[in-house]
């Protein structure tokens, strides 16, 4: 295993770069610790996979470093940063056995008969594989063989990381919690640094630690689950996480103080004010927002009852905000008054949260 080390990392596809818009990925620094569990999280074009390929030497930046335990291994190539990855489609050799496919990087790096017999029957068990070590992979569900490749990318003893990239996508709803369940327990017992990229939010706030969200070449926000829930360090982060998204209302400043024409709202924590000419707004989850008999007057647009609790639509003047209200609680035909949480209220100056 290994710390890992994003050090002023850039990367263009362009031969030219004119633009900010030319790179793929903007200056970031990233470190992923050694043994963690690691997502990265974010929609598609965001610069997942470029990300991915610089960390498994498939592309070398083209501004900064990557570091293994401190040594730059920028210009090393994949077959030398000893990097396990596991891709979206399973990866097997389907004319042989489930074990030999497991064993086949075993051998591959000379590793005696009796050492990889032990190895593979370690994984396989963690994989509750052991029943079909002797079955051709060709006769396996898609979860089967979507098994033995995660089982080659645990097999080896000597990886610095193993990287998962989408690798739950062609499995079936259930089979796919039942395996990210699995993958969670695997990375408790063998410790090893895993980065596992995803647009999925539940993919990956289920499975990791840590949550690396990008959006458009840029890491906005590292953060445990929680973290990234009560605490959004950007108004893509509460808005791609959580369902329904964060609400995000245009405000402005009275006095130092935020307001949503003229009514002055407590914010979570104490801010430095912007320079003029900034979009200013203020987030908050449905989740923060509650019915009153003072606050905003709003009206009711919709009622969505999704079983535990209803998720209300409301609009106030042109602006809409949404509330999640316990399922026993009385929600007005029309018109109601609501109140924000003020400890879970967030202002936002062009787009990042105001500290």
């Amino acid at each position: 295993m290994a710390k890992i080390t994003l050090d002023k990392i850039r990367h263009s596809y362009s031969a030219e770069l004119m633009r900010a818009g030319d790179w793929a990925l903007k200056e970031m620094d990233v470190t992923w610790s050694d043994g963690g569990a690691y997502a990265l999280l974010g929609p598609s074009g965001c610069g997942k996979t470029t990300l991915l390929n610089i960390i498994s030497g498939l592309l070398i930046p083209t501004e900064g470093r990557v570091l293994f335990d401190d040594v730059d291994v920028t210009d090393l190539p994949s077959d030398q940063r000893h990097i396990a990855q596991v891709f979206q489609f399973p990866v097997v050799y389907d004319t042989m056995t489930v074990y030999d496919n497991l064993a086949f990087p075993l051998r591959n790096r000379g590793m005696p008969a009796d050492k990889i017999r032990e190895r593979v029957h370690e994984i396989a068990q963690m994989l509750d594989l052991q029943g079909s070590l002797k079955r051709r992979a060709s006769g396996l569900t898609a979860d089967g063989k979507q098994k033995i490749s995660l089982g080659r990318g645990l097999v080896r003893p000597d990886v610095n990381v193993i990287m998962f990239d989408e690798p739950l996508t062609v499995i079936d709803p259930h089979l796919k919690w039942l395996l990210r369940s699995k993958l969670k327990e695997l990375h408790q017992q063998v410790g090893a640094t895993m980065i596992y990229v995803t647009h999925d939010q539940t993919e990956a706030l289920t499975f990791a630690d840590k949550v690396v969200v990008m959006h458009e070449g840029v890491v906005v926000q590292i953060g445990t689950p929680v973290e990234l829930f009560e605490r959004p360090n950007h108004t893509f982060v509460g808005h791609f996480i959580g369902s329904p998204g964060m609400n995000l209302l245009a405000c402005d400043l009275r006095e130092g103080k935020p307001t949503i024409d003229g009514h002055p709202l407590e914010v979570s924590a104490p801010f430095t004010p912007p320079d003029t000419g900034v979009q200013l707004q203020i987030g908050i989850r449905p989740e923060f927002v509650k019915l009153s008999r003072e606050g905003l007057a709003v009206d009711i647009v919709k009622v969505n009852d999704v079983g535990r609790y209803r998720i209300v639509e409301a609009r106030y003047q042109r602006q809409a905000i949404k509330l999640v209200v316990p399922e026993d609680e009385a929600i007005p035909a029309d018109r109601a008054h609501i109140l924000f949480d003020p400890a879970h209220t967030h202002l936002y100056a062009d787009h990042w949260i105001l500290t």
